[in-house]
Formats: C-alpha cells, structure tokens, sequence
C-alpha cells in the first residue's frame, strides 16, 4: 500500500470525522454520531482491506461497542481478526501489515487475532472477553467463517452462568469506585449509575432471550413503558456527556474531571447563580441521572435472576399483613400496597431495621416504592403516624444508615424532607468537602453512629464512652441530618439551618429540651473546631468564653461528637490526630469551666509553673537550676505553654542558657503522627523564615507555632509538625530535623535568603487539580486583638508548597514579629490565624502596605499561573 493512498484515506476518514461532529453539534443527537462514525470507520476499513488484504479465509470483525455499533470520537477500534486455523508465517505478515496501517490511519485499533476454538477458550476463561464476542459484527472477509462463529458463539452461551458472572463482575467494578455515584469525579462510563451499567442490563437481558433494546426489555415483562422511557433518556444524557468529554478533551476521557467541569457546564448552557457554580449544577443533574440509573438497574437484575432462578413464592413467611420475607428479602404482599396505604413508604423502612434477617428488598418492592413515591406529599408529611414513624426510624437500635441510604436512593427521604431534596448530589467546590452536601451528611450520620458500636470503640474512645452516657443521643443524627441543609442558599447556612431543624422538631412534636440542643448544634455546628483550631487554648478566657456559649454538659458533649463527626465525614485528608487532641483538649477544659473551674491567669500560670516544677524535679533537675532558666522567660511564655512543655525545654536548656549554636529538639507526639520540635537560639529578623523554610523543603506541615522571645535576647519556638504521608519511624525523623535543621540555623540569614528553584523541591507542584480549577478567594483580614497590644491576623486561601514560608518572608520584609501561629488545613485550603506584633502596625499607611503583600503572598501561585 503505498504512502499516497494510505494519507488520502486518512484524510478522508479525518474530514468525514469532521464534518459529523459539526453535524452533531446542530442537532446534538448522540446516536445519529455514534453511527455515523462507526459508518466512517467500516468504510475506511473496507477500503484499506483492498490494499492490505486479510489472510485466505479469514474474517475482520468489529467486536465490543464498535461491534454494537458505537464509536465514540476518540474510542478504541475494537477488532476481532477471525482465523481458519493458526495463523502461518504469511498470514503473520498480512496481519502485521493491516495492523500496522490500522495505527497510520489514526484510528488506534485494539486487536486480537483467534481462531474459533481460541475465542471458546479465552471465552470460558474471561467474561470480559465473552461479552465482547457477544456483540461481534461482519466487516470483511469470510461470512462462512463469521456465520460458524456466531453459531459456535450463541450454542456455547449458558444464561445463567453469563448472569452470575456479569453481576458479580459488576459487584467489583463498583467497588472499584467505592460503589457510589457520587463520586467528585465520576467515570460516565464506569462509574455505578453509569453507561456500563445500562450496557450490563442489556447483555444479561440479551443472554437470557429477552432482547437487546429497552423496548424489547419491556416487552417481556422486565420493565414497566415508564421505566424504559426513563432509562433510555438516560441513557442519552450518558452517551452525550461521554462524546462531550471526548471532545472536549480530545482524548480518550470518560471521567467528568474538575478541568471539564467548568467547559461541558458552558457547553450544556448551564450558567452560575448568585450562590452556586455553573459546574455544581450541572454535577447535580448527573448525580439525579446516576441515582436512577442505579435504582433500576437494582430492579432489572433482580428481575432477570427471579426470570433465570425461579423459586416457588410459597417459601414466602409473612411478617405482618402488609410485608413478608422472600428469600430474605422484604416483600409488599399486595402490587398496590404503598397506593392503599401511603404509610407504608416509611414503614417499609421500619421493617427493615426491626427485622435484621432481611438482606435486602424484592424488586417487586423496590419497584412499587419507586412508582408510589409520589404519594408522599404536604398531606403525607403533615400526617401524626408519619411524623412518629420517621422518629422512630432515627430512633432504632441498628440500621440507621442502611435505611437512612436505602430512602435517599429511593427518593422517599428528598420527598419527605424537601428540604433534604435541594441537597441531593449538590456539589461542593469548597476544596476540602471530598463528597456531595446529601453524601457528607449521611456520613456524618454514620460517624456518629459508629460511636454507639463496641466493635469500633477503639478508633475514638472518648467519642465512644460520651455518646453511651449521652440521653436521646439520636437527637445528634436529627442534627446531623439538617447541620448543612441549607448549603448552596446563600447567607449564613448554620442559621439558615437552625431555623429548619426548629421547624422539624416542632413539627415532629419532639421534647422541647431536645429541640433546643438539636437548634444549637446546627446553628453551632462550626464553633467548636474553629475554637479548637484558630484559638489559644492556653487562655483561660477563650475557654470561659466558650463555655458561656455551650452553657451545660449536655450541650458540649453533642457538639464535640457532633464535631468530630462532622470533620471526619468530610474528606479522608481533613482529620488528622493533631485536630483530634485539639477538640479534645477544648472539651475537656471546657467541662472543667463548667464545673465551676473558673481560674483567673494568675491561678492557671501558678498552677501550670508547680506542674511543671513536678516534672523536672522527677526528671532530676534541681530547682536552683530550674529557677536561673525560667528567670529569663516571663509570663506569656507560661500562659502560652502546658506544663509538660515547659518541662520539656526546662530539661534541654537549663545548663546552656546561652549556647553558641542552635539547640534543636524534637519528639514525637502524643499520638503518634507528627513531631514536637523545639529551637533555641539567638533572635534574629530571619529565623522564622529560616525555619519555615526548611519545614517547607521536608514537606513538614506546621499545625501550630508558639513563637517566644526571652528575657535576655534568645528565640524559644516550638512547633508542631505533621510528617508527609509514607513517612514511618518517627524518632528517626526526630533525630534527623535536630541534625539538619541545626545545621541549617547556623547562619539564619543566608538560610532565609535561599529561593525556590524550579527545578529542585519547590519546583514540583503538590496541587490537586480541583485547587487549580476551582483556587479558593485569597483573603486577609488583621484586626487588634481584644486582649492584648498584639494583632490577630486571619487567612483564607487555597494550600499550596511554600505558602506559610512566603508569609513568613513578608513578616520579615515588614519587621512583623510572629508570636503564634494556629495553622488550620482543610484539605486545599488553608485557614490560619496568626497573633502578630510590630511598630508597622501602629501607622495605617505601613498596615495598609503589610496587608496588601500578605494578599499578594496568598495569591502568589495563582497569580503566577494567570500570567503564565
């Protein structure tokens, strides 16, 4: 074949590619581009096979979606090169001359090359391979050979086994994506509720003789005329937004990336509102989508396998006059049950969780739920039985969260709490929720729920004996469920919330006391970890300030299991142990507030000073040699520190007041997951650059920073750090950072002064592409702090290698001391909070300056990418 045809084919192929594409961009009909480009295909792929003919007697077959007559713009062509017997060296030749003018022509084939008894083979030992087969369809070449493969394909086949074999590969295959729909970035194709599942419903139907259509489905009994109506329109959207990103793309690419996102809302016409973005919208269409499609394929497969495994219903035991258990399954008795009787949409439920022999519900019952759903309407949620019903549910020993997903997939929950319905696949752009608003929430349910299970008492056992000695605690899964109900409205979501939940309980008729708590956690949902993280807890008013706020036991007790819920259902990278000990510390010092512990500072610093006093003397240190050390350090650092701490630096520093290099410590922390680090050493502008510097080249995140400077001149900093995941043997890392980073402090400035290169540590760039497409507003906001001379710095930006070292340069640049840095990361983003002093700040001019340069700090790296 020479050069010349070989380019005015491909040229030919291209153009008509082309032009289909400009006609589906007209009528956007995602079939009519389907076919045309497989047409392209089949036509160019005749015209190669005059010149580059196939071996004698062999077959060239489209297989997979090509076979069944889809190709997507940039899909793989998916080919079977059918052989009369085991291929000779001639026929290798033909076979490596077509292949390789396959690639040439761009249309990157995916080959094989078999006999008939090779595909029986291969077949049998592959369902993948087998369903493949299954959609075979004549090129060129011998239609004896393909009609004896088809025959040898149809005989072979085994219904049952094909049935068995596609639904547990589509047990794994959801699995593979944490078997939800709901994921940020969900593969169309892959995904559960996606196009494959569609596909996996036609394949076990075809298998079994029920047709290859939805309306051949239908015919035979599976499906209802609605529900391939629904089916196949969703279907349509699927195939649309898998061209869509194609195109978009141009490349092989079926996940909806955050990159996409933005473009394929454009291209659906979806545009932003006041309170929510283009491409929020637009994954809340496709998380609907996704929902019905996982719903009924729920049904169908169950209706194939009743088809396939049939089983005499008299095995039937009832469990009440309405329900009974088939096959351990929950069965409605009557078709019309939820029509007579609307209640039973939430007694279905009920059941469930009373009757832990039920694995499950019959499509018969999933089906007449789905079809009666409407039933629940102002009537429905007015009715007292129904009220009490949904209570009781919240209010079970087991299977709060099975049923709670169960109703939320079934569509019964959105329809009973409408409220909960504006929430349904809403997604966040926020960088640190991982999960959409109705996903985070029933995790958060779930957390709260694994407190209460002894199996689990392990992974937060504060949380696990709190929650035991806790009254009605299932007024925290009423809060859990309406904590972020109004997310995505606009204004201040907490009260917006709280408003909601009052609603529900008076509603409900719950017990005035219980209304008020589950009012205060959602309006409060926030307090307890912005507290925890951003403020010194060493401070005796912070603490006194929020116990006003929770007022009793009772109250702080929810809101710390409620807290810690919360954090750990929102992204698997939010919590870690070092926020953990923070809440806890928080809760515990509030309890003793509570209690009537109301010390004033002098109190707390007496008392901190004769703990610690304690501790050194049991580390044998004298108090004559305690005393000269902490004679340099005056009452901030003692307010500032615990006593542990103190005792800690009291023990490596009381013989080397004045050393003449750096003392570096460090040690693990109490739970296990990063390191405490101390530096002492003389004070210079520097040294704070210096050494964020080197936390920054170690990829060592600071979570909190006590910045103090003694009597005499010296810097005492201590830091807490969290090492970079993989990271394992801590006193090895320990004895690392006091190795290096003393090193490194033996010239403070020249260390300040070293830069980012682009090729080496700071050059790579850590961040998530959901942070690049979606970069939190950088913000800024300095205000004096209520007690002290000092000033409160807060931040808001998205995270990124480097940021708290670029921050650290502009407090230098400006002669701004750092006395407490509580570094608070959500994911991708960061909100740190920063207790500053410095003549810079007294002079409106200079403050106005520093502000502005903090901004351009947090705003360094998108800035950058902007202009580049």
């Amino acid at each position: 074949m020479t050069a010349e045809i070989l380019s005015s084919l491909r040229e030919r192929i291209q153009q008509s590619r082309r032009a289909a594409v400009a006609q589906f961009r007209e009528h956007e009909r995602p079939d009519t581009l389907l076919s045309e480009l497989r047409r392209i295909v089949d036509a160019g792929l005749r015209d190669l096979i005059k010149h580059c003919p196939l071996p004698a007697g062999a077959t060239l077959a489209a297989v997979g979606g090509y076979g069944r007559g889809e190709l997507y713009p940039h899909s793989d062509v998916d080919l079977l090169i059918l052989l009369p017997h085991a291929p000779t060296r001639e026929d290798e030749t033909a076979i490596e001359q077509l292949v390789a003018s396959l690639w040439d022509l761009g249309l990157e084939p995916g080959h094989s090359v078999r006999t008939i008894e090779d595909c029986e083979r291969e077949a049998d030992a592959d369902i993948t391979v087998e369903t493949a087969l299954l959609e075979s369809r004549w090129l060129a070449g011998s239609r004896a050979l393909m009609k004896k493969f088809d025959a040898a394909t149809k005989s072979r086949l085994d219904p049952r086994a094909f049935f068995r074999a596609k639904r547990v590969e589509m047990q794994q295959r959801h699995a593979r994506y944490h078997d939800t729909p709901y994921a940020l970035e969900p593969n169309c194709k892959e995904s559960p509720g996606g196009l494959r599942d569609l596909q996996v419903i036609l394949w076990m139907a075809r298998a079994a003789g029920f047709g290859n259509s939805w309306r051949s489905v239908a015919q035979a009994g599976l499906l209802t005329s609605s529900e391939a109506r629904d089916l196949r329109k969703a279907e349509q959207a699927f195939k649309r937004l898998r061209i869509e990103l194609h195109l978009l793309s141009n490349r092989r690419e079926d996940r909806v990336l955050f990159d996409l996102q933005p473009a394929l809302a454009e291209v659906y016409g979806i545009h932003a509102t006041a309170t929510r973005r283009g491409s929020e919208l637009l994954m809340q269409r496709y998380y609907w989508a996704a929902r019905l499609v996982t719903q009924l394929n729920g049904i169908l497969v169950q209706n194939i396998e009743e088809r396939l495994f049939p089983r005499p219903e008299s095995d039937a035991r009832d469990i009440d006059d309405d329900f009974r258990n088939l096959r351990d399954r929950l069965d409605i008795i009557r078709d019309d049950g939820f029509e007579r009787n609307p209640t039973l949409l939430l007694r279905a439920f009920l059941v469930m969780q009373q009757h832990p022999e039920l694995t499950g519900m019959s499509a018969r019952t999933l089906r007449a739920i789905w079809h009666s759903r409407h039933r629940i309407d102002a009537q429905f949620r007015r009715n007292p039985v129904n009220r009490k019903l949904f209570l009781q549910i919240l209010q079970q020993p087991r299977g709060i969260v099975h049923e709670l997903r169960r109703m939320t997939m079934l569509n019964i929950l959105p329809r009973y709490l409408p409220v909960f319905r504006r929430i349904v696949g809403q997604m966040q752009h926020d960088l640190f929720h991982a999960y959409t608003v109705d996903q985070h929430t029933l995790a958060v349910v779930r957390n709260l729920r694994r407190f209460t299970m002894p199996e689990h008492a392990q992974e937060y056992p504060l949380a696990s004996q709190l929650i035991a000695s806790l009254d009605r605690h299932w007024v925290l899964y009423v809060a859990a469920l309406f904590h972020d109900i109004a997310k995505g409205r606009g204004g201040d979501h907490s009260e917006l919330g709280a408003r909601e939940v009052r609603k529900f309980a008076q509603d409900h008729g719950m017990d005035p006391e219980d209304a008020k708590l589950a009012e205060f956690l959602v309006r409060q949902h926030l307090l307890m970890s912005a507290v925890a993280q951003k403020r010194d807890l060493s401070d005796p008013a912070v603490v006194q300030e929020f116990a006003a706020t929770v007022k009793d036991e009772r109250h702080l007790t929810a809101l710390y299991l409620l807290t810690v819920a919360d954090i750990r259902g929102t992204s698997p990278k939010v919590w870690n142990a070092w926020k953990g000990k923070l809440l806890e510390d928080l809760y515990k010092l509030t309890l003793a507030a509570l209690g009537g512990a109301h010390a004033d500072a002098h109190t707390v610093l007496t008392e901190r000073k004769d703990e610690a006093a304690r501790l050194t003397r049991l580390a044998g240190l004298r108090d004559d040699a305690r005393e000269a050390f902490w004679n340099q350090l005056d009452v901030a650092y003692f307010l500032r520190h615990d006593a542990s701490d103190i005792a800690w630096h009291t023990r490596h520093l009381y013989h080397q007041v004045a050393p003449a290099q750096a003392v570096v410590k460090a040690r693990p922390t109490e739970q296990g997951e990063g390191l405490q680090i101390m530096v002492y050493t003389r004070d210079a502008p520097d040294l704070f650059v210096a050494i964020c510097g080197y936390f920054d080249a170690k990829s060592l995140s600071i979570q909190d920073a006590r910045i103090h400077t003694t009597r005499h001149g010296w810097a005492l900093d201590s830091f807490i750090v969290l090492l970079p995941e993989g990271a394992s043997d801590l006193r090895a890392q320990a004895t690392l950072v006091e190795h290096e980073l003393a090193e490194r402090l033996k010239d403070p400035h020249a260390a300040a002064q070293t830069q980012p290169s682009r090729g080496g540590y700071y050059g790579r760039n850590r961040q998530s592409r959901v942070s690049r497409v979606f970069p939190v507003m950088p913000q800024a906001e300095l205000q004096p702090d209520e007690r002290s001379t000092s000033w409160r710095l807060s931040v808001t930006a998205t995270d990124r290698p480097g940021l708290l070292h670029a921050l650290a340069r502009v407090f230098a640049r400006h002669e701004i001391n750092l006395l407490m840095a509580k570094i608070m990361t959500l994911g991708d983003r960061v909100e740190d909070v920063f207790i500053v002093d410095g003549s810079a700040l007294a002079r409106p001019r200079s403050q106005m300056q520093f502000e502005r340069d903090v901004l351009d700090a947090l705003a360094g790296e998108e800035a950058q990418q902007r202009v580049a």
